[in-house]
């Protein structure tokens, strides 16, 4: 189950640094699925990079991956800043809102987005879909993390659980159907889905 608290601040109160504590726990068997997923080389966009503690340990595992973080919260990018200080394979985090029209970055290798999907209303899962569909070229991913609903899966209690809590902050958030992310996942194909810890799942979309 994802951590229904998305970030917490720094125990040290002059460091900018926000601390996901879900991003501890997954970052590892996350790596472990992406190396069979990414290309060599090249850019990847992530989305939602929160803290920026994932794109700081997956630019340390992917030396020669260039990373590209965003978030449309100004604090995040200053965490994620603060957190990617020194590693040359980062780039400087960008204000990227997943349901706007233009994003600015122009083109990707590769687009990763953790934990967005749930916490967001469905408008940024379609922007997310468009934006990902002007960035890619043909066979590029399109990488998706989180808990979802399956059709013939019973959903963990705890999933359950995350999903009212979600609604009851706020009534557009909520765990999503795979089935209803992939038909509005237009010049894409669902090339494989990835059981992962906790109940939550990888979905690997390719640009067709």
């Amino acid at each position: 189950m994802a951590d229904p608290t998305p970030w917490i601040a720094a125990e040290d109160h002059g460091d900018v640094r926000k601390h996901a504590p879900a991003t501890l726990r997954n970052r590892g068997a996350i790596a472990e699925s992406l190396r069979g997923i990414l290309p060599p080389s090249g850019l990847v966009l992530e989305i939602a990079s929160g803290s920026g503690e994932h794109a700081a340990y997956f630019a340390e595992e992917f030396p020669t991956i260039d990373w590209q973080p965003s978030d449309p919260d100004p604090t995040a990018l200053v965490s994620i800043a603060a957190w990617t200080e020194g590693l040359a394979n980062v780039r400087a985090p960008v204000m990227l809102d997943a349901a706007a029209d233009s994003w600015p970055v122009v083109r990707a290798e590769a687009v990763l987005c953790i934990n967005m999907v749930h916490i967001a209303p469905w408008e940024a899962t379609l922007g997310l879909m468009a934006g990902a569909a002007k960035l890619l070229a043909s066979g590029a991913p399109l990488i998706l993390y989180g808990p979802y609903r399956r059709a013939g899966v019973p959903t963990a209690e705890s999933n359950e659980a995350f999903d009212q809590s979600l609604k009851a902050r706020d009534p557009r958030w909520g765990l999503r159907d795979v089935d209803a992310v992939t038909a509005v996942a237009t010049g894409f194909a669902l090339d494989r889905l990835i059981e992962m810890p906790a109940n939550n799942l990888i979905l690997v979309y390719r640009r067709t």
